[in-house]
């Protein structure tokens, strides 16, 4: 069974079980590791890959081959992307006709950052440049850019830049909202069995959970440039409960999302309920 998913702690600690055989009677994995912004484009062309963690912003894209997996991903609280930028401000109108990094065109990151430059940034931003999320950072230190919008571990290294924070869209959302951020999404192909697949990323999560030390050779493996203690703590952002199953209160941030930027024109028009499918059964 073919699947992309990202090097960073929190895919390569869900999936270390399943992908060193470690869970009874699941198939084996021929596992590609992809940016997010890779991952989201191939969820849209043709291609052999049955599994995929995606944004959950690209999904209206993706709905018509693939299904969303109620487990797997990565939604929580705390867990927000930031705006980083060089000069020290807290006023969002520094970024009004600014050139600003996105890790992709089609992330939640990006698409939370769209809602809310909407009502706070004057006249709007000017150039959105994509870049790999891990060149960003250095991309604002040396006035490539103006800003950065950052995920992943640049929430707890973006100091090591000498970076501000002007606005934690995480904060902003929930305060908003009252919900938790949909990030990031696993979807299969409608054609398989769902059913036994989500029951596999569940058993693969709660063996990573019950054994932590197993998997960290493979998670610094691929962890780029990462201490131990910066990959435990964005397992521990990233890895929760909505990782096992989304549940009522996880739909329910993942409709708000797509909903609200439906109607702003900033993903096109879907039906919601086939987020949904028969995982209430």
């Amino acid at each position: 069974m073919k699947i992309a998913y990202s090097p960073c702690p929190n895919d390569t600690f869900v999936f270390h079980a399943w992908a060193h055989g470690l869970i009874p009677n699941a198939p084996k994995l021929d596992v590609t590791y992809a940016d997010i912004d890779i991952t989201n484009n191939l969820a849209t062309q043709p291609n052999s890959l049955d599994i995929l963690k995606i944004s959950y912003a690209a999904l209206p894209w993706a709905l018509t081959e693939y299904a969303l997996l109620p487990c797997g991903g990565a939604l929580g609280r705390g867990c927000g992307p930031l705006i980083l930028t060089k000069q020290k401000s807290d006023d969002p109108s520094v970024l009004s006709g600014r050139r600003v990094a996105v890790p992709s065109e089609r992330s939640t990151a990006y698409l939370l950052f769209r809602l809310w430059a909407t009502k706070n940034v004057p006249g709007g931003v000017g150039e959105i440049v994509v870049m790999p999320f891990h060149e960003i950072m250095p991309a604002v230190r040396d006035g490539k850019i103006d800003a950065g919008l950052v995920i992943h571990e640049a929430r707890f290294t973006y100091g090591n830049y000498d970076l501000n924070m002007l606005q934690d869209l995480g904060n902003w959302w929930e305060k908003d909202t009252n919900l938790p951020i949909p990030l990031g999404a696993i979807i299969a192909r409608r054609s398989l069995d769902l059913i036994k697949i989500s029951e596999i990323i569940r058993s693969s999560v709660e063996y990573a959970w019950a054994n932590p030390d197993v998997s960290a050779d493979y998670i610094l493996c691929h962890a780029q440039e990462m201490s131990i203690d910066v990959a435990q703590a964005h397992i521990n952002l990233y890895v929760n409960e909505f990782t096992r199953n989304l549940g009522e209160e996880g739909y329910e941030a993942v409709f708000t999302l797509l909903s609200r930027a439906a109607k702003e024109g900033l993903v096109p028009s879907f039906d919601l309920d086939a987020l949904r499918w028969d995982d209430r059964k």
